[in-house]
């Protein structure tokens, strides 16, 4: 509060309050309270307060994780435990394939290895036996080389059926399919019974956990943008979502001449769903702006008004309101600094009403 106003308010003997909005409904801002204010009424001056300066840009609502499974290996579908709309966890079965021939080939693996275990094994003993022989010199240096080379030779065929094997015990991991992270199943591109082939799509999921909204902005409010980086989604119940971080896209559209940019929001309960539009407040730069409580607030109809006090009178006065904030709603028209406005409209409703005086807008 100015010097001045304090001044005028202490020479009418006015006993003047400090107080957080809080009391109010709101949180953080500062106005001056009376608890004797004219005819009794609680009362609240007007006063511009810094804020930042804001544009509004309409967006759309994504979900950060959204994947479709696709097939990595043949098969026919044998289950699909899940719907369009069911939740899943994360590690759940989505799809189950048939698996006898992932199976068989699981088998031959194992035995192929087998054989090359055996003979891995043969051919490092005969090594170390005529390694020893040839140590004694009763063999010459070309029947070491030999029997190293057959040697070597059967421990990279081990290496391959090693290999092999687990090439094919993965094949059979592919033949069910779980949920990369828990979401809601959004599609199902097979049903059962049907053949399909690797890279075929099975199932497209998301997660509602993590959301960002993304914007097309005009390139004359990428400066200021990208100088506050600092941008909020505004729901429709008046509460603000600051945004976590802005993604500005380097590149701007050939056609439209927008940039695009992602603002990624905290996990909290929005109510928003990928594919919704939502408004995003971009800070373009530092304001004043006059702010009332919300419980100051008055509605009727699509009408918004305050009741403004003075010495002589009480009325009602219709005011153009902008944006909620966490200190207050915005006056865009209808109050000037200054002003004095009941905190309590059903008190000065009551004085109205005692004065014989209607209250219309």
């Amino acid at each position: 509060m100015s010097g001045s106003v304090l001044s005028r308010m202490v020479a009418h003997g006015v006993l003047v309050l400090t107080v957080l909005v809080s009391a109010c409904g709101t949180d953080g801002e500062q106005v001056s309270v009376s608890d004797n204010g004219p005819h009794g009424i609680a009362t609240a001056v007007v006063e511009p307060v810094p804020a930042m300066r804001e544009r509004v840009f309409d967006g759309v609502v994504e979900a950060v994780n959204q994947a479709t499974l696709s097939a990595q290996t043949g098969g026919r579908v044998l289950a699909l435990p899940f719907d369009v709309n069911d939740y899943v966890e994360a590690g759940e079965v989505v799809v189950r394939f048939t698996d006898v021939e992932q199976q068989s080939g699981l088998r031959r693996s194992q035995a192929q290895l087998n054989a090359a275990e055996a003979a891995a094994a043969e051919a490092n003993a005969e090594h170390e036996r005529i390694a020893e022989l040839y140590q004694r010199t009763l063999v010459s240096r070309s029947q070491l080389d030999q029997i190293t080379a057959r040697r070597d030779a059967a421990v990279a065929q081990l290496n391959a059926a090693r290999a092999a094997l687990r090439e094919a015990g993965e094949q059979v991991d592919y033949t069910v399919v779980k949920a990369p992270y828990s979401g809601i199943l959004t599609e199902r591109h097979v049903e059962v019974g049907e053949a399909v082939r690797p890279g075929q799509p099975l199932v497209s999921g998301l997660s509602m956990a993590q959301l960002r909204v993304q914007v097309e902005v005009p390139q004359s409010d990428m400066a200021a943008i990208r100088a506050q980086r600092k941008a909020a989604v505004l729901l429709g119940d008046g509460r603000r979502i600051e945004a976590e971080r802005l993604v500005i896209f380097p590149f701007a559209d050939p056609e439209t001449h927008t940039f695009r940019i992602r603002l990624d929001l905290p996990v909290v309960e929005s109510g928003l769903h990928p594919g919704m539009t939502a408004k995003a407040a971009f800070v373009v730069g530092a304001a004043e702006r006059l702010q009332v409580p919300p419980s100051a607030l008055v509605r009727r109809s699509e009408i918004a008004a305050v009741y403004v006090v003075s010495d002589e009178r009480v009325a009602l006065r219709q005011i153009r309101i902008g944006h909620r904030y966490p200190e207050g709603i915005e006056v865009l028209a209808g109050l000037r600094a200054g002003e004095r406005i009941a905190l309590d409209p059903l008190a000065a409703r009551a004085w109205l009403a005692g004065a014989g005086v209607a209250d219309d807008v």
